[in-house]
């Protein structure tokens, strides 16, 4: 009996430590629906990882980011942005399918996911941190407007080593504010994304080149600035 009731109770407290966290998540959530993060967990483990190395961050609003950027992300990352709830089912369920095929576990990650990840989680590709994730997207999406996720996830992204959110990225790379930024500089910032610490912005090698002439390309098939003026 003494057995079961400590069962119980260990049960209970774990169950009232979850509730705890996820109800702190909501609060976080709505709370970052209105005002801008000042860090994220992405930059809190470069800091600890790298304390003498600076980091570079300026948040601007999405007024302030060229038209071009969030076009280039949404054609390079997340092309069904605009229509999907957070999460891409079907991109998925592919991914999925070709894990169990033997052909590794891909992300299948929307912008809305990245943006839950890089500002509360981890990075890796467990399967517990990927729903984590995928919960956390459509709650995102339920509670922000389309275009607060694409602000707040060109604020934070890293586009290079220490390098985190549109703005210091356009400084760095260009010597222009971000407001500033070409279609073809969009398209090489977008093109780094998926690894910026080892792809380059500034030195891009062919495979970067390649990418940037594709989201270009994918860019023009979305029918341009068009694609995302209804957000």
């Amino acid at each position: 009996m003494a057995k079961r009731s400590f069962v119980r109770k260990s049960l209970r407290l774990v169950a009232m430590a979850l509730g705890a966290v996820i109800a702190l998540m909501l609060l976080a959530i709505l709370l970052f629906r209105f005002v801008n993060p000042p860090t994220s967990a992405f930059m809190l483990a470069y800091q600890l990882d790298n304390p003498p190395r600076p980091l570079r961050h300026e948040w601007v609003p999405l007024s302030d980011i060229s038209p071009w950027m969030p076009l280039a992300v949404v054609a390079s990352e997340d092309q069904r942005f605009p229509h999907h709830r957070g999460v891409d089912v079907d991109a998925i369920r592919k991914a999925v399918s070709e894990y169990k095929a033997g052909e590794g576990l891909r992300g299948a990650s929307t912008i809305t996911q990245q943006t839950a990840k890089n500002l509360f989680l981890w990075n890796g590709r467990s399967f517990a941190r990927k729903a984590i994730e995928a919960g956390l997207a459509v709650t995102i999406d339920g509670l922000w407007p389309k275009q607060r996720v694409l602000e707040v996830y060109l604020n934070i992204a890293e586009f290079g080593p220490g390098i985190y959110g549109v703005e210091a990225a356009s400084q760095a790379y260009f010597g222009k504010p971000a407001r500033y930024l070409s279609q073809a500089q969009a398209a090489r910032l977008a093109a780094v994304l998926p690894n910026p610490k080892v792809l380059s912005v500034n030195s891009p090698s062919a495979y970067v080149q390649e990418r940037v002439d594709w989201i270009q390309r994918q860019m023009a098939q979305l029918s341009g600035l068009r694609y995302l003026e209804g957000l």
